[in-house]
């Protein structure tokens, strides 16, 4: 038999002759069995509980999507509060010590960010500095998350075996690595996208709703306001290149790229005739940093909302008194 500190302890006759500690599997072994016989014909109430999940499920998902049509602002900021602060609380509770100090320097380095982007009036640098900071978290958590990926499917594969490495090992690190890219790169995306439309606001080329509050010249970029430097030359020779939308207007080729996918932006900064991206990123080894940011849209909802969500539900069931 098993005593609460996890021994077994083997009796023969009056006498007891072994004691041993239980091993991992010999544990949660018990642990299954001992759930199986507390919920055994319990048939009908577990059924209520799924059909209460996928009910919430439903009505959640609709919630959140005429919330998000209707008023985006506070959608997005009680969002970006949830992806900011939710894993906190996990990582304190678990102790993910490693984890709390790459999100303290990652919040540190970023509301700096957030802080110039946000200072009336702005710099002539600031606009420059944001989307280059934004931009390098984009590039860096996109590498993760491959990185990440590839290791786990290595170890699927077995690969880690040729180098000694225990798959459970290996598959932590993959896990890990994974999180880091697709989590940091959400909460970039977000700050990303409320900076770029406050930058945009203060320059005067961009407004919301309505006309922007400055008319633009042609030889001016409307995402950062610093001059375009465009001539007869070679584009490649030239001290940066610039790219032209299909209305028209002419940006800096790197603030453009920061504005459609950094700052989550599928429209002209000046005049809002929506972005052909396909055409914009023609270059297939592009193409993916525009799916991965697609991916971290869905992934939004899984980390901030799911839990709300569970929450919701073992809610309904203790008020239901189902168990």
């Amino acid at each position: 038999m098993a005593d609460e500190q996890g021994n077994v302890v083997i009796i023969s006759n009056d006498t007891i002759a072994i004691t041993r500690k239980l091993s991992k599997e010999e544990l949660w072994r018990i642990e299954h069995e001992k759930l199986h016989a507390k919920h055994k014909g319990h048939e009908a109430m577990h059924m209520e509980m799924v059909l209460i999940l996928f009910a919430t499920l439903i009505v959640a998902q609709i919630v959140l999507v005429k919330w998000k049509k209707l008023h985006y602002k506070s959608y997005q900021t009680v969002s970006l509060i949830g992806m900011w602060l939710i894993p906190v609380y996990f990582n304190i509770k678990l102790f993910y010590w490693r984890m709390m100090i790459v999100w303290v320097l990652f919040s540190l380095a970023t509301g700096f960010i957030v802080y110039k982007a946000t200072r009336t009036p702005i710099s002539n640098t600031t606009p420059r500095l944001v989307y280059k900071w934004f931009y390098t978290v984009h590039k860096v958590t996109y590498f993760l998350g491959v990185a990440g990926y590839f290791v786990i499917m290595l170890t699927l594969l077995g690969v880690n075996l040729m180098f000694l490495i225990r798959p459970e090992v290996s598959m932590e690190y993959g896990i890990v690595i994974m999180f880091y890219g697709l989590y940091y790169g959400v909460l970039g995306r977000d700050f990303a996208e409320i900076c770029s439309e406050k930058i945009a606001s203060k320059i005067g080329y961009y407004s919301k709703s309505g006309l922007p509050n400055r008319s633009l010249e042609t030889n001016i970029c409307a995402v950062c306001g610093q001059q375009l430097i465009i001539s007869d030359v070679d584009e490649d020779e030239m001290p940066e290149k610039t790219y032209k939308l299909t209305c028209g207007h002419v940006f800096h080729e790197f603030c453009i790229r920061g504005w459609c996918i950094v700052g989550k932006k599928q429209t002209c900064p000046y005049c809002k005739e929506k972005v052909d991206l396909k055409r914009m990123f023609c270059n297939p080894w592009e193409r993916p940093h525009v799916l991965f940011g697609q991916l971290l849209d869905w992934l939004r909802y899984l980390v901030v909302w799911q839990p709300v969500i569970i929450v919701i539900v073992q809610c309904i069931i203790y008020m239901l008194g189902l168990e």
